[in-house]
This record gives C-alpha cells, structure tokens and sequence, in this order.
C-alpha cells in the first residue's frame, strides 16, 4: 500500500476539523422543529356528523384539539414519555372517554403530544424525545409536566388541548407559553384511560387560547348544564403569595386590582397573609419531622411533593423493577424513598387544607395568587434544578393541589419578553363559578394589561424625550459658550440639568460657563456635584481648582489640581497650576 502524501494528510486533518466544527455546532444550535416538538403522534379522531337542522350543532363543532401522551387512544401504545415504557407496554384497547366525550360532542382529535418523563417534573425537558420549544420565546422552557400541549395551544396547532395537572403540570406550562390554563377541582373530571402519576393529585386539565373556548371544554367534560353566570362578589389576593415573585409583583396587582374595581367595585377586594391563615387551619402540618414549619406555604409545597413522589413509586415501582428502564435522575432520586408510614399524615393535611380553603372562599370568593414565581427560567440554567426554586413554585401550586380546589391560570402579557400571568381560584366543586368568572373578567384583565403597558410605553417615551431634549440643551449651550453668550450658556446647560440630573457634562459646563461670568461659588458647587457624578472626571477637578484658588482655598485647590494630574499625569494645565500655587506657599 503507497505511503499517504503530506497533502493528503492535510486534507485530512482540514476533513477532520471542519467535521468537528459542524458536530459542535449542530450541538450548540438548537434546532426548532416545525410543530415546535410539541407532538409526538399525529392522528385523526373524526366527530359524528352535525345533526340537521332546526336541531343546534355540537358545542365543540369545528375545533380541533390534542392530548398529552397519557391518555390512551385506541391502536396506539401511551408513551407516558418514556420510550422504554412505549415498548413495554401494548397498544390501548379503547379511548380514554375524556377524549370519546370531546369527539362526541364535535371536537376533532389530531394528535397526542410530549410529556415530561413518565409526567414527574415541571420544567418540560424530556432528554428522550427532546423539550418542546416555547413558541412565545424559544430561549426559555415551555414548563411541565404537560410541555406538548401547551405549545400547541400557544403556536396555534389546536383549538385546545388535554394535559395531567399534578403538582402544576397544566398550569405552570399556561403560564410559561401565555395561554389559558384550568385545572378542575380534583376529581371532577373521570380519569379512566389515563396514566395515574399521583392519584390523590392528578387532575385532568386543558388549555386554550380563547376564554369562550376553555368555557365550552369545561362544560362538556364537566357535564355542566347552562344556566345564568353566578358571579363573585369576593376576591382576596394573597399578599405573601406575591412577595415570592421574582420581579415586580406590581405588575400583576395592579391589572388585578384595577379590573376588579371596574367591574365589581373596590368594596369586595381584600388583602390576606395566606400562611398565617393556613397555619391555623392545618394543625397536620406541624406533625411532619424536618419539615421549615416556620413558613407554612413552603412546608405546604414540601408536603405536596413528598405525597406526589410516595404516590409515584407505589404506582411504577413494579414496572421499574421488572423492566429496569434508563430513567430521569429526579426519578431515580425516589425509588429509595420509605416515606409510607407518612401517607396517612399527609392525607390529613390534603383534608384539612380543603376544609381551610373552602372555608375562606365559601360559594362567591376567589383567591388571587400568582401562578408562577415570573418568566420561565432559561433553558438549561441553573435555576431549573435548584432546590429553593422548585421549593418556591411548589409553595404556589401547593394550594391548590392540596386543597384539590379549581384554579385557572390567566396570561397578562409579557414582561421582558416572556409571559406571566396570575391565577384565581375556588372553592372544591366551585368548577363552573370559576369558568363564569374567568369568561366575564378575561377581556378587562387584557385591557388593563394593555394600559399597562400603553402606560409603560409612555414613560418610557417621556424618558427618551426628556434625554434627546436635555442633550439639545446641552449642545445649543456649547454653541453659546463658543460665541462668549456665557449667561445664555448657564440657561441652557440648567434646562439640559432640570431635563436630566444625572449627566456629569452638565454640570461641568455650565461650571465652566460660571467661571467666565466670575461666579466662582456657582462653578464650585457645579464641579463639586459633577464629581459626585463621575468621580474621575479631569474637568470637573480643574474647573473646582480654578474655582476654589480664585475664591482664596490655596489648599483646596491645589488638591484638585494635584488629583487631576493623578487621573491624567500629563495634563499641562494641571502641572501648571500646581507650579503656581506651589510657588506662593515656599
């Protein structure tokens, strides 16, 4: 065999190289599909022809929908996301009425869609068939456990879409992807032909982009018959709720606050420290060992997932055991968990939290929280997986999981370009009140929120105004100063300073102009204030020297003069001046 050539050898290792570049660059850019990864089977379940006229069409007639990849469909296998679970597992016999019950009433079906891993966390990362993207901002995660359908009510794939809410899976994806998120009262909706996570949580879900729509959803999974909306005449926000959101909580307050005086009146708006009150009410908690009792709403949250991950192992550790499948490491973490002597204790707080809420919301009172602790975290930051994040959120989703009472998460527009939103929430059994609700209020929260954000534009606006006004001062003042105006050149650079205070070039001039006019004790206080500014400013030293040195401060002056040549060793007016005054103190 012939010796290779040394330019061989190049092309070689140039082959080489630029094959390395591309694989890391294939790794570093992350590519977005076309439906976003949002789906993981495409299908078509067809409803039954609308009935003839004078008869009215289905209620869900000509909307389509899609369901997370735990409800069975019959000829498909349930995935549960988890690939090792898909081949284990045979194809559905029947489908989940949830879904029989939408198609019968006029919805068509078109595709399950991704899942966290076997539905357990809430970031929507799932390493097997990969995160879906977030359609509103693909840098951030589109949150869990229920990613897929989320993404496909927010890109607009669907009308509507089923997911599992069990510590937040429905309603911390709505609020990530900004769109509408219900999670019934717990067992309100028939859970057959769903893959249980955590049963005395789970709760069959939905979102959607349109209020009407989510109202129709749920008066068909709900089995809710038509009558006039009864509405609230209470609403409480929960002010330690909101001191755990990570950017101004303000923002959400305000539309909430704002939409409720307009359409109910200030009169039934209240303000309450949520933990307090359960502190009181669930004397279970304090029963729990190593639990921060201290603050009530993060032993809730703690208390909510150690009753998810108990719940979790009893239900698959058989099939983990036997099929011994590559998982997760946040399930891995549990199978060594022995927390069951605990279940009992927790089923007391679930009872005791359900008593305390409805007890507080009665027939007509809505609690105000917000959903999540802000944006969604960037995708694979560190936040994701830190224990006080996941503490904080769970603190949130906590009341209502445990409680098993209704909430709806409502989008409020974006903040630095990813959505938030806040949530209102009902007594267990209250479902179709909070529906009524969330119809009649969605419209003036997205009024208010767009006033909101005219009202930040608008400042904004003023801002740039005030900055581009101030500089113009500033330039008309240089232009005075050149021709010797100094006294119209002190007018302008003090328009320029009223116009914005924080500009050391100001104060530095109209310094400079004070000098020329002999108002020594003006440009002192000027340069002094330009300092303070910026402390490293030449000119400002030198205009405060010559100043200080007229006004007979020997000392002073000389000190300026000498830490204007430490900032600028070169400076020959400074060196000069230093000679000077260095001279008539010999």
């Amino acid at each position: 065999m012939a010796a290779s050539s040394p330019a061989a050898n190049l092309w070689v290792l140039l082959g080489l190289g630029l094959a390395g570049v591309l694989l890391m660059t294939r790794r570093l850019r992350r590519v977005i599909k076309e439906d976003f990864g949002a789906f993981i089977h495409r299908l078509e379940l067809l409803p039954p022809p609308p009935p003839p006229p004078p008869k009215a069409p289905h209620p869900l007639s000509g909307l389509c929908f899609a369901v997370a990849d735990l409800f069975d469909v019959e000829g498909l296998v349930t995935g549960f996301g988890s690939s090792d679970w898909a081949k284990s597992h045979q194809l559905a016999g029947e489908t989940s009425p949830v879904i029989s019950s939408l198609v019968s009433h006029g919805a068509s079906c078109v595709g399950k869609t991704t899942v966290d891993e076997m539905a357990f966390s809430i970031s929507g990362e799932n390493k097997q068939f990969g995160m879906p993207t977030n359609p509103v901002n693909p840098d951030r995660i589109p949150g869990g456990s229920s990613s897929g359908s989320a993404v496909a009510v927010a890109a607009q794939f669907v009308d509507f879409a089923l997911g599992v809410d069990t510590v937040g899976g429905v309603r911390i994806p709505a609020s990530y992807c900004g769109v509408l998120g219900f999670k019934p009262s717990h067992s309100a909706v028939f859970n057959i032909g769903v893959i249980p996570v955590s049963p005395s949580l789970d709760t069959i879900g939905w979102f959607a982009k349109e209020p009407s729509v989510l109202h129709k959803v749920g008066h068909v999974l709900l089995r809710l018959p038509y009558m006039n909306n009864n509405l609230p005449r209470r609403f409480i926000l929960a002010d330690d709720c909101f001191d755990l959101v990570n950017f101004q909580s303000t923002r959400l307050t305000q539309v909430v606050i704002k939409s409720i005086e307009k359409l109910f009146g200030r009169q039934g708006l209240s303000n309450m420290n949520l933990g307090n009150y359960l502190a009181s009410k669930v004397s279970s908690l304090k029963q729990l060992e190593n639990e921060n009792t201290k603050n009530t709403l993060f032993s809730l949250g703690n208390a909510m997932h150690l009753l998810q991950k108990i719940e979790f192992k009893n239900q698959h550790i058989a099939w983990i055991d036997s099929v011994k499948p590559t998982l997760d490491p946040q399930i891995k973490s549990i199978l060594s968990l022995d927390e069951n002597s605990k279940v009992e204790l927790l089923q007391s707080i679930r009872q005791e939290m359900r008593t305390a809420i409805n007890s507080l919301l009665k027939d007509d009172g809505i609690l105000v929280i917000p959903t999540v602790l802000g944006i969604a975290p960037k995708i694979n930051s560190r936040e994701i997986n830190n224990k006080d994040f996941i503490s904080r959120i769970f603190s949130l989703s906590s009341v209502s999981s445990l409680s098993g009472c209704c909430q709806v998460t409502i989008p409020l527009g974006n903040y630095e370009k990813s959505p938030v939103s806040v949530s209102l929430i009902a007594r267990h059994g209250n479902d179709r009140f909070l529906l009524d609700a969330t119809q009649f209020i969605y419209a003036t929260f997205q009024e208010e929120t767009e006033n909101l954000i005219k009202s930040d534009l608008n400042n904004n606006n003023k801002q740039i105004s005030s900055e581009d006004a101030a500089e113009s001062a500033k330039e008309k003042g240089n232009a005075a100063f050149r021709e010797k105006q100094y006294q119209k050149a002190v007018n302008l650079y003090s328009e320029a300073i009223r116009l914005n205070k924080k500009k050391t070039a100001y104060y530095s001039n109209r310094a400079a102009a004070y000098l020329e006019l002999g108002s020594y004790r003006q440009a002192e206080t000027d340069c002094t204030s330009a300092i303070e500014l910026d402390s490293k400013n030449v000119k400002a030293y030198l205009r405060r020297g010559t100043a200080r040195e007229f006004l007979g401060y020997y000392k002073e002056a000389i000190e300026d003069f000498k830490y204007a040549l430490v900032l600028e060793p070169t400076n020959k007016t400074a060196h000069l001046a230093v000679d000077r005054l260095s001279k008539l103190f010999q």
